[in-house]
């Protein structure tokens, strides 16, 4: 069994400032290229980072870390760290990034049925 060498945790998602728009606020954490399809492929369990840029074609290995990082910082991921040669991390999906599942899964239906709307018209 790998020993665990380092986990990060992170403080919760910041409180919303009162009149700041929720859905705003909400969008800031996932939004961006990159991150919501991150959210969708960690939604199957623990991946390698190289696993997760499979799932990516045409995504940096700088813009994935850095995607990664916010996400893990918004406290969506959970990023561990083995002892072992070569290193090895996987990254998870936290409680929070997990109630994620119907939004993205929604979004996913939806992307099904516009992009259906599209072809047909």
């Amino acid at each position: 069994m790998d020993t665990v060498f380092s986990e990060t945790f992170v403080a919760p998602p910041r409180n919303v400032r009162p009149g700041e728009c929720v859905v705003d606020a909400a969008l800031n954490l996932i939004g961006g290229k990159w991150k919501g399809v991150i959210v969708y492929h960690l939604l199957d369990g623990p991946l390698r980072f190289s696993q997760v840029k499979r799932h990516l074609p045409g995504v940096t290995q700088r813009m994935l870390t850095k995607q990664l990082r916010e996400l893990e910082a918004a406290g969506l991921v959970h990023r561990t760290v083995y002892a072992q040669v070569p290193p090895r991390v996987d990254y998870r999906l936290t409680g929070a990034g997990r109630t994620l599942s119907p939004v993205i899964l929604a979004l996913r239906a939806w992307g099904e049925a516009h992009l259906r709307m599209e072809v047909e018209t």
